[in-house]
């Protein structure tokens, strides 16, 4: 049987497939990267915005229209808070709620043995089965820690989608990792709904995680996905001084103003914020620090607003997510009194677009001049042998260098930053090209 995976939304909906896709593996069923030739489509949807919803809806039909043979089991925060809408679309053979997950390849195999899924020819498996991350043409495997969160931010649905926190156990996540290193995959990143909050409820904590990942496995890279700036300890960063811990943090901030954060009952002031980057950039030289933001929050005033755009313009950010606040039924939020017009929504998030860009372009030309490691993830152009890979601070690098593999980990010189700043440029090795193909990678990067 070929099954087929689809995400949309966080790295958690992502690591949750490059789960389920080796059970299936381990079932002896096969993983394609086509929905069209597939005899059974996974897709796990999103909701942490209402565009997000709408483009969960919209990619159930689209993947019901390529293929409607195939059984569709949907999951995800989408299924979770519209289970009966969702069990009604057409196509749709199997809904699993996120509480639920953890049976779904049971469900799943339940199903199509019922449904007597046309072409499907199920082989045992034998020996070592390849990893499911590479056939599905990723190099960087997302590893669940843990899932749900016990905080209340007032504008997110994800946190009641997600339900309450179950931290994963130390022993089954370095045993993850070791498997995926023996398969060949060389970096991991770590990822959940509150990172920060793992081992609550198993006495453990984050910082020893790492710790206990660092001394037990050898994999050469390991990241962090997004973690709350709360409840790290106060000799966190200095775990970053092994170098096999990537020097890049996302920590979402969501507003530079305090009084903004409190109506979004965050548990972090910018004064909180601000000592935390600057412990991480004490402790190792150009740590990249990248963030969220919500422009438009309800009754976030025009002084509110400039106290946000000085925050993030002191602060410095590799990169920084800008999302227009969208009222999600079900939140707090959404009923707070004076919601802001979307007109003021849309100019916030472009002035704040323009200051990212400006900032993003200084921290990536303090990179030029120096040598890195770089993990080669995809080839672009075959015939200038230009590939795209990142940096251990995750800045994004390209290189036309036909010697490059995918997958591999080389070090290369940093020598300049793209027309547009958006990504670095290394030059060695490189044909003798036109400057402007490299210029032109900004519009697809």
């Amino acid at each position: 049987m070929y099954i087929n995976f689809q995400a949309l939304g966080c790295r958690l909906n992502e690591a949750e497939l490059e789960t389920w896709a080796n059970q299936f593996m381990q079932h002896g069923h096969q993983v394609t990267t086509q929905a069209a030739e597939a005899d059974v489509v996974v897709f796990n949807s999103c909701a942490v915005t209402a565009q997000a919803d709408r483009k969960s809806r919209q990619q159930i039909g689209r993947l019901q229209r390529s293929n409607p043979n195939a059984a569709l089991v949907v999951t995800g925060c989408h299924a979770s808070l519209n289970t009966a809408a969702v069990q009604s679309y057409l196509g749709v053979d199997l809904v699993v709620d996120n509480q639920q997950k953890e049976q779904l390849v049971e469900q799943t195999l339940e199903l199509v043995a019922a449904q007597t899924v046309s072409n499907m020819v199920v082989e045992p498996a034998f020996g070592e089965s390849p990893n499911a991350l590479l056939l599905r043409g990723r190099h960087r495997g997302f590893i669940k820690i843990q899932d749900g969160c016990r905080y209340r931010c007032t504008y997110c649905i994800v946190t009641i989608a997600r339900g309450a926190e179950r931290s994963r156990s130390e022993t089954e996540i370095l045993a993850e990792i070791n498997l995926l290193h023996q398969q060949g995959v060389r970096e991991v990143a770590l990822t959940g709904v509150h990172v920060g909050g793992y081992g609550s409820d198993i006495d453990s904590s984050l910082y020893r995680l790492l710790n206990e990942i660092l001394l037990r496995t050898e994999i050469p890279r390991i990241r962090l996905a997004s973690v709350e700036p709360w409840d790290l300890a106060d000799n966190f960063f200095e775990l970053f001084r092994d170098p096999r811990l990537m020097p890049h943090m996302h920590l979402p901030i969501q507003s530079g103003s305090d009084t903004v954060l409190k109506r979004m009952a965050r548990r972090c002031k910018t004064a909180e914020f601000a000592r935390l980057v600057d412990k991480a950039r004490e402790a190792i030289p150009l740590f990249n620090v990248t963030t969220d933001l919500i422009t438009g929050f309800p009754g976030e005033s025009e002084q509110e607003w400039r106290q946000t755009v000085d925050f993030v313009s002191r602060t410095g950010f590799g990169h920084v997510h800008i999302f227009p606040f969208s009222a999600r039924a079900g939140t707090r939020a959404a009923s707070l009194p004076e919601q802001i017009d979307g007109s003021i929504k849309k100019s916030r998030s472009r002035e704040m677009h323009v200051l990212a860009a400006e900032i993003k372009q200084r921290e990536l030309d303090r990179h030029t001049g120096t040598r890195v490691e770089v993990l080669w993830e995809q080839q672009i152009n075959s015939d200038l042998g230009q590939w795209i890979g990142y940096t251990p601070h995750y800045h994004k690098i390209t290189s036309m260098n036909p010697g490059i593999e995918a997958a591999s980990i080389t070090e290369v010189s940093i020598d300049a930053v793209s027309a547009e700043g958006s990504m670095l440029i290394n030059e060695e090795n490189r044909p003798q090209v036109a400057v402007a193909e490299i210029g032109r990678l900004d519009a697809r990067g």
